[in-house]
């Protein structure tokens, strides 16, 4: 199974260190933010690795490589020109490089202990699996709902941006930019949609303040 990272964002909120950083870069625990995925999908079997590129791309490719540093092989999807395409138009434009079959798409800006599944295979007519976590403080609604195994458009749980997709999902998906949730919405009306609660450690890193306290967090621990 392929992988892809997100990180093409702008990272607005976690300004001023990503005026002259992308997000994906900033460094937890010592380690690009990007490169604790990198080393978890390399440990979990993954060997190939999608990665967009927008706001400041040029950086992740020379801090990056090709990934021979971890056992994996990076290719990257150049959004540089368009300025970014969100998530569903970054996935659009990688679908060439992920292939025909299932493939998992990872936020570069979420931190998490989660067990990457190189073998998930999505059950007939599923056109997605997400992996939804309890909500954190800065999203105490939630994005969806689970009703026994199907996702459903409530508001019970956070979605953690980890989830496994058919190419089939984003069949007629127009080239531009485009956001990911109403994809999956129009998905779960018609009951396409798994997924399931992942209540171990995860967190956004979506201010300098959830870093910082993450960062802190780290130095204590180990």
């Amino acid at each position: 199974m392929k992988a892809m990272i997100l990180a093409a964002g702008l990272g607005s909120r976690m300004r001023p260190l990503t005026d002259v950083t992308p997000k994906p870069l900033l460094k937890v625990g010592g380690i690009p933010l990007i490169v604790w995925h990198i080393e978890k999908l390399a440990h979990q079997g993954f060997r190939d690795i999608v990665i967009n590129i927008a706001h400041l791309g040029y950086q992740i490719p020379e801090a990056l490589g090709d990934g021979s540093s971890w056992g994996v092989k990076i290719v990257y999807s150049d959004e540089q020109e368009e300025g970014g395409l969100e998530s569903a138009g970054g996935i659009v434009k990688a679908l060439p490089l992920l292939g025909d079959e299932t493939f998992l798409v990872v936020n570069g800006d979420v931190f998490t202990d989660y067990d990457f599944q190189d073998n998930r295979h999505l059950a007939d007519g599923v056109l997605a699996h997400l992996i939804l976590v309890p909500n954190p403080e800065h999203n105490p609604e939630g994005d969806f709902a689970l009703d026994s195994n199907l996702v459903v458009d409530n508001k019970q749980y956070t979605f953690s941006g980890i989830g496994y997709y058919s190419p089939k999902l984003f069949e007629g998906v127009p080239y531009g930019k485009s956001a990911l949730a109403p994809l999956l919405r129009a998905a779960m009306k018609e009951g396409k949609v798994t997924g399931e609660l992942y209540e171990g450690e995860w967190l956004d890193i979506g201010t300098p303040e959830r870093l910082e306290r993450l960062n802190t967090e780290l130095m204590n621990r180990y």
